[in-house]
């Protein structure tokens, strides 16, 4: 639907003008945003070689099979197929819709990916006289994107998953180290040399995925830390707390200490340890009371 810029009315896309005040219509212009994505690309080795065994009616209808097979193991964990590209495919985990677990879901379909190729080349042999083997790489990182479904991704993680997958053997899949470290807890995998690509200043770590285990997440959260990938963050914050703490002329954490000790998990201070386990609430509420009684001492 469009939207009138001088009296707000809805109208359907194909309208040049509003119908209610024959303003001009035009279509909102498209956002880029940033995403942190994890992207899969398939491809088929041996393609040529099969073409030419094969006439082209035949060799359609084997990469017709292979394409819907792929695309359902992909879009049944949550991917979207972005393109097709002769007999490769690009998928990405995490735009238009965002999961929590979006790199394990990729690592997931990737997968099933390989399983499904093994049971669709008995029926490609049975058929055709023909089977297909297929690289796959998966891999993690920031990209810029549209806000429409259909926009494509780029950026360099888009790159690497590309590298990894022309690095993988035919019949594996190779997982860049940012998509490891967050499925490392479901997954078995081997590490291979750095890989030197073209393009790349350095050598890229990959790993060799070996299974996936049914049922696990892709890493285990820690109870001390709710804010998984954080720990920097909720260190400088402790360490601003306690300095705020310390300072006697800080009276707002006499109000808000209980708060927020009690929310982040902290219980006492490591300052103050060797005093008793006194919490942030305590401690604040002391040193603002003795702010306030030298100030009424000044006065």
């Amino acid at each position: 639907m469009l939207t009138c810029a001088n009296c707000g009315r809805e109208s359907p896309d194909d309208f040049a003008f509003c119908p209610a005040c024959s303003a001009p219509l035009a279509p909102p212009d498209r956002q880029e945003v940033r995403k942190t994505v994890t992207v899969v690309f398939c491809d088929v080795t041996g393609s040529t070689a099969m073409g030419e065994r094969l006439d082209p009616e035949s060799l359609r209808r084997v990469m017709s099979r292979y394409f819907a097979e792929m695309r359902a193991a992909l879009e049944r964990h949550g991917g979207t197929v972005e393109k097709f590209i002769g007999d490769a495919v690009m998928a990405v985990f995490g735009v238009p819709a965002i999961h929590e677990d979006d790199a394990l879901r990729a690592v997931r379909a990737a997968a099933e990916m390989r399983e499904a190729l093994e049971v669709l080349n008995k029926e490609l042999e049975r058929d055709h006289g023909v089977s297909l083997a297929a690289r796959i790489g998966v891999n993690t990182g920031e990209v810029v994107a549209g806000d429409q479904p259909d926009t494509l991704v780029t950026g360099d993680a888009v790159n690497v998953a590309a590298r990894l997958e022309q690095a993988a053997e035919p019949g594996t899949v190779l997982i860049g180290e940012e998509t490891l470290r967050l499925v490392r807890d479901a997954v078995v995998v081997e590490p291979v040399p750095p890989l030197e690509v073209k393009g790349k200043s350095e050598p890229l770590s990959a790993f060799r995925l070996v299974e996936v285990t049914a049922g696990v997440a892709g890493f285990a959260r820690r109870l001390d830390s709710p804010m998984v990938g954080r720990e920097r963050e909720l260190t400088r914050l402790r360490h601003a707390f306690e300095a705020a703490v310390a300072d006697r002329s800080c009276q707002l954490f006499t109000i808000l200490g209980t708060r927020v000790s009690a929310s982040l998990g902290w219980s006492k201070s490591s300052s103050v340890r060797s005093k008793g386990p006194r919490s942030f609430a305590a401690v604040a509420s002391r040193t603002a009371r003795g702010s306030r009684s030298s100030r009424w001492a000044r006065s």
